[in-house]
């Protein structure tokens, strides 16, 4: 085990669905701020990338690394979690 690999700290109760529940949680709120923002604006980019840094760190933290298999169900949960938010900050307007 190296140095770098040893400083990491790990979940390893966390697995592939696990994170993709959280990735899913922690988008809404952002998907949220989205809906209520001009399209392509700055704060819409924003609300958009935001979480991206967020996703990597559960990512390492978690232990799942960047096995390709697991890219379709995290994109999906990002993606869902985003749309959820827009969907809750939409219905709440006329």
């Amino acid at each position: 085990m190296t140095l770098a690999a040893a400083a990491q700290p790990t979940l390893p109760g966390l697995g592939l669905w696990a994170v993709a529940a959280l990735v899913l949680l922690l988008n809404v709120p952002f998907g949220f701020w989205r809906a209520g923002v001009r399209k392509f604006s700055v704060p819409w980019f924003v609300a958009v990338h935001a979480p991206v840094p967020l996703v990597i760190g559960l990512r390492v933290v978690s232990g799942l690394g960047w096995q390709l298999a697991t890219l379709p169900v995290l994109v999906g949960a990002f993606l869902a979690g985003q749309w959820i938010g827009g969907r809750l900050r939409s219905d709440g307007q006329p």
